[in-house]
């Protein structure tokens, strides 16, 4: 691969668009300001709406004298097909570009990429120069979108982690990315019906993995801290003192806090999907809304904090722990209820809007 290299592509409204590629990325800059390129916020280089022709030829020249090469792609910018992409999707969607130029930027995508198929295994062994995300604010989540490697056509298309329930690539809750067509229509109807509910299924699962997680560790430390308060010894028989045991008694309501935290983050929106009445186990809706309440109190206590409104730290242990010992107490009802509420794959909804290409005539990167 060349140390420093340009792709061009054709943008719909700026005409012709290029990105800068390669640990020398610097030199295709250069060229491209010398050649009257100009650098948009996402890092694109577009030609000037008064650029000829004579300008491309001009750029091949000054690219040889800054030992740049200069490659067409074969599709369209890869901010138009996300963008034409975005607006089939159900729900609120942003489609923005990212460029990155060197390759230690695309290894920052590593952590961070949710998958378990051909997307996660891209990202970390093929080139990928520019990639387009795909937002969701409201629901909080977001796409890389990016072109198949090796192919002329196809896309992929997969997920970052969600926030708080950091898993990255060969996280078993991670759902794989897909293969889309080059069209928009077919490919907002693949997403819809395909990804989007695997993605929804995986999601609601690591929540429930983590908060079953959060669970049980908190429970071990419950039972070595009421075993240590029992016998007034430490696990290897050494005599606790009094002063010993309160300690002991302020590290563990610490670290219990701390990993309810967790609790606090996720249990709602899996709370909301339990349907007790509906489910082999009716009798559980009275310890749901005890889970509730929990969680509301909790809340409470985290705002309360976060706005300096609270006092010492005894104030904050005593408060903490009825809500995390009611978790502790119906927290297995709440596991059963939310692994049978998982989502269900919804039936493909119609594309309102004919059939657009994500190809067309040449390529773009760029880094966030």
């Amino acid at each position: 691969m060349a140390e420093a290299q340009i792709i061009l592509s054709h943008g719909r409204e700026s005409g012709i668009v290029a990105v800068a590629s390669g640990e020398r990325y610097q030199w295709a800059h250069t060229a491209l300001a010398e050649s009257g390129f100009q650098r948009d916020d996402d890092g694109v280089w577009h030609l000037p709406a008064d650029g000829t022709q004579t300008t491309v030829v001009d750029l091949l020249k000054c690219a040889k004298r800054h030992r740049t090469s200069v490659n067409m792609s074969s599709r369209r910018f890869i901010g138009d097909a996300a963008r034409d992409l975005a607006r089939l999707l159900p729900g609120q969607w942003h489609a923005s570009v990212e460029v990155y130029s060197h390759p230690a930027w695309q290894e920052d995508l590593v952590p961070w990429i949710w998958d378990s198929g051909e997307l996660g295994r891209a990202v970390r062994s093929e080139r990928i120069p520019y990639a387009a995300l795909l937002t969701n604010a409201v629901q909080g989540t977001t796409m890389l979108f990016i072109e198949r490697p090796g192919r002329q056509l196809d896309y992929l298309v997969g997920a970052f982690s969600p926030e708080g329930l950091e898993g990255g690539y060969g996280d078993p809750h991670a759902p794989r990315g897909i293969v889309l067509p080059p069209y928009a229509g077919p490919a907002a109807q693949a997403l819809t019906s395909r990804y989007l509910p695997a993605y929804e299924q995986a999601v609601h699962a690591r929540r429930t993995a983590a908060i079953a997680a959060v669970l049980g560790d908190i429970r071990r430390e419950h039972n070595t801290w009421q075993a240590m308060n029992a016998s007034g010894r430490y696990s290897d028989a050494t005599p606790l003192s009094a002063a010993a045991l309160g300690a002991s008694t302020e590290l563990f309501l610490d670290h219990a806090w701390h990993r309810f935290l967790t609790v606090v983050d996720h249990a709602p929106a899996l709370l909301e999907r339990c349907r007790p009445a509906s489910s082999p186990w009716p009798d559980d809706a009275a310890a749901l809304a005890r889970l509730a309440d929990a969680v509301i109190d909790a809340e409470g206590l985290v705002d309360d904090i976060v706005h300096g409104g609270f006092g010492p730290d005894q104030q904050r242990r005593a408060r903490s722990w009825p809500a995390i010992e009611t978790w502790l107490t119906d927290g297995e009802a709440f596991l059963r209820q939310a692994r049978i509420s998982a989502p269900h794959r919804r039936p493909a909804l119609p594309v309102a809007a004919p059939a657009r290409p994500l190809t067309a005539a040449r390529p773009a990167h760029r880094r966030p």
